[in-house]
């Protein structure tokens, strides 16, 4: 996958919408890769995830895209016929948040697999295309630094690192 960026950063296309006529189509996601992550993270940790749990990780891994609760909600009773409390779905969103499992995306309120297995404490910048809607993780040594180096001179102490920036990605950028 060429996709631009430099061999500092740790890049991982996440999800898009249907492409305008003409953008190309980068790599997806594995799903079946990202839940195999998922899971062995679970394994390493000694993280047990309830049935309801692992199906939410299972429809976000496969779905390959972010998702808000109610559409959760919907998936969740695609597969099992029952239409679940939201707040059984938020539960177990946010066990999968605390465990890293998942990622929020704040602007967007909806929620997308990580199987990379990165430390709570890694900064993390989402590209978001506004155009298809495709997300990219990406992570680098430098912006690690640079967040290390704020933070430690304003001697702040961060719980989390995440970012996020809207614009186009490249496919959408030529059309």
């Amino acid at each position: 996958m060429n996709s631009g960026y430099n061999d500092y950063m740790n890049v991982s296309r996440g999800t898009r919408r249907e492409k305008p006529p003409g953008a190309g189509e980068p790599e997806g996601p594995d799903p079946k890769g990202t839940l195999a992550a998922a899971l062995a993270l679970c394994r390493r940790d000694k993280i047990s995830l309830t049935p309801g749990r692992r199906r939410i990780l299972e429809i976000l891994a496969s779905e390959g895209r972010p998702l808000g609760a109610y559409e959760m909600i919907d998936r969740v009773a695609e597969a099992t016929g029952k239409r679940p409390a939201p707040i059984s779905i938020y539960r177990a969103l946010d066990f999968l948040l605390e465990n890293g499992l998942i990622h929020r995306l704040a602007s967007r309120n909806a929620f997308l697999a990580c199987g990379h297995g990165h430390a709570a404490q890694e900064p993390i910048v989402f590209l978001i295309c506004d155009v298809c809607g495709e997300v990219v993780e990406a992570t680098s040594a430098a912006m690690r630094g640079a967040l290390s180096e704020l933070t430690g001179e304003a001697r702040f102490s961060p719980r989390a690192q995440v970012m996020e920036v809207a614009g186009r990605c490249q496919a959408c950028a030529r059309v």
